[in-house]
Parts: C-alpha cells; sequence; structure tokens
C-alpha cells in the first residue's frame, strides 16, 4: 500500500484510560521516541475523572473527550482525524456495536495506523459462531480492516489478562476452597498477560522500525496448562489443592442453562482451547528478548495477599 506517513509518525491517541488504556499511555510517555500523546475520555465530572486529567495534563499528555458509546461514527470520525495513530482501549464492557463503531470511525477518518481493541484471543483460529457472540463482531472488525488499504492496522493477541486466570468470579482458581478447576482439561493451553507487559509491548510494537503494518502480533507473558497453574498455585500456597476438571460438555451444558452468563461464555471459549493459545517462543516479545511477567511470577507477587 502507498504509506501517507514519516518514518516515526505523528501524534497518537489512545481510547479510554481504564486498566489497558492506562498502562498503553504509561509506557508510552516512558518511552524519549514518542510523538505527543493524547487520551480520549468519556465526558465526566467524577473525582476519578478529575484525577485522571490532573495527572495527564502533568505528564504532558492531551485530553480530548467524547462518549463512544453514544456518538455516532460519524461524530467520532471528527475527532480522531487529526491524529495519525489511533490505538483503541476500549472493550466488550462498552457494549455490542461499539468495535465496529470505531473501527469505522477510524477508517472514516483515514488515520494513518490504527490499533483496535483486539488485545485478547485470536479470533481468527476461534472463527465464527463461538460460545461468546461478541467475538463475531471482532471478526467483523478484521474483515472491515482487511477489506481497505487507506488506513495501517496492527492486531496485538495477548491472550488472557493474566489477573483474570485468578478472579474468584472466573472460578478457575478459588483460593477460598483452596481448588483449581480446569477449563476443557488439564492439558488445555492458555496465553496469559500482565496489562503493565501489554502497556509495554504496544509502546515497543507502535515504536519498532521498520514499522509494523497489517498483521496480527502475537505477545505472551506465559503460555501454560491448567496441570501447570495447579501446580503453580500448589507451590504458591505451600499445600496441595483440589483438582476439578470442567470438561466442554460440561461448560457448554452450563452455558446452556445461563445463556446470559457473560462469565459462562469465556469459560466455553476457553475450554474449547482453539484460538487462546500460542507458544510463547514465538512471539514479539520472545524473539526480541523482553522480559515478561510469568503467571508464576505473577501469583507468588498477588497471591500471598490473598485469603
Amino acid at each position: 500500500m502507498t504509506s501517507r506517513q514519516s518514518s516515526h509518525g505523528g501524534e497518537i491517541l489512545v481510547i479510554g484510560a481504564g486498566e489497558l488504556g492506562g498502562n498503553v499511555i504509561a509506557a508510552l510517555t516512558r518511552r524519549d521516541d514518542a510523538p505527543p500523546l493524547t487520551v480520549l475520555l468519556r465526558p465526566s465530572d467524577t473525582p476519578r475523572h478529575a484525577r485522571l486529567r490532573d495527572e495527564f495534563a502533568a505528564r504532558g499528555v492531551g485530553i480530548v473527550e467524547a462518549d463512544v458509546t453514544t456518538v455516532s461514527a460519524a461524530e467520532l470520525s471528527t475527532v480522531l482525524r487529526r491524529f495519525h495513530t489511533v490505538v483503541s482501549c476500549i472493550g466488550f464492557a462498552a457494549g455490542a456495536g461499539t468495535q465496529r463503531k470505531i473501527t469505522k470511525a477510524a477508517l472514516a477518518a483515514r488515520v494513518s495506523r490504527y490499533f483496535p481493541w483486539q488485545f485478547g484471543v485470536d479470533y481468527d483460529a476461534i472463527g465464527r459462531g463461538s460460545p461468546h457472540e461478541l467475538f463475531d463482531e471482532q471478526l467483523d472488525v478484521r474483515d472491515m480492516l482487511r477489506a481497505q488499504s487507506a488506513t495501517e492496522w496492527v492486531i496485538v493477541s495477548t491472550g488472557m489478562f493474566t489477573s483474570f486466570l485468578f478472579e474468584p468470579d472466573f472460578g478457575v482458581v478459588d483460593l477460598t476452597t483452596n481448588t483449581v478447576n480446569a477449563l476443557g482439561s488439564w492439558d488445555t493451553e492458555v496465553t496469559v498477560t500482565t496489562p503493565e507487559d501489554i502497556g509495554v509491548l504496544t509502546a515497543e510494537i507502535v515504536q519498532t522500525r521498520p514499522r509494523i503494518a497489517n498483521q496480527v502480533v502475537y505477545v505472551a507473558g506465559d503460555t501454560i496448562t491448567y496441570r501447570e497453574l495447579a501446580e503453580i498455585v500448589e507451590r504458591t500456597r505451600g499445600g496441595q489443592v483440589v483438582r476439578n476438571e470442567w470438561t466442554v460438555a460440561s461448560l457448554l451444558h452450563d452455558l446452556d442453562r445461563n445463556s446470559d452468563d457473560g462469565l459462562q461464555k469465556y469459560r466455553a471459549v476457553f475450554g474449547q482451547g482453539r484460538g487462546v493459545a500460542w507458544p510463547k517462543a514465538g512471539t514479539f516479545n520472545a524473539t526480541r528478548g523482553i522480559p515478561t511477567t510469568t503467571t508464576e511470577e505473577w501469583a507468588r507477587k498477588h497471591l500471598s495477599t490473598r485469603n
């Protein structure tokens, strides 16, 4: 394709300042080679947003405001138009259709470079019709990007947030009952990465030269089986855990009984094991020698502070 940008690019816009967006912004602002940076925030008068605005201003980060859940794609495109690179850190919590809308706005604005919110699993490998219907929207986004040539795009596949693997509501690691529940089987693999590492790696991908364009980039903090996860919990906690295997059939049965349960959808997808794990050895970070936090390192830091 014909590129409209210089080798080092122009101003970057990060959409969202939650756990992921905050870490991407922090990583970019720590770099000496990063161009000017702006964050898009939802209009709000809450104390948290006031603190965010003060913190970003102190770090030299510009601020624009728009609610991506309510504005039209056309309205959003006018906001995005002045930016060279847009990194979207607004996830599924924004609701169905939001990923398509942000992508439509970025393409209409003809931004030079776009990183959609695809910081997760390999949606191509999972395919359409998975237990989680919003995953089909992620495939729609990929189709939109691949069907055009005016905007370069980069997808960063990260696997699950490492902390989510240990979330009580997710149900894989239950520290209160000293139990580990395997999704699918004990040999099913899952790739995990911390938000802090995702921020660092995304900033590195943004600034890598020669520029990365029109491809999926895989990163990983760790890729483990649920058997290895149980062993990590045992080593970290200093005792044996109760092990339960939640088969794919049982996960799909539970989903049929609770079809609106978002966590059940995630469990079923990860239990199937397709598109949710890849070898760490071939990832962007591993091939460049960039250190990332392993599951055991995360567990040793965080599990000792939990019940």
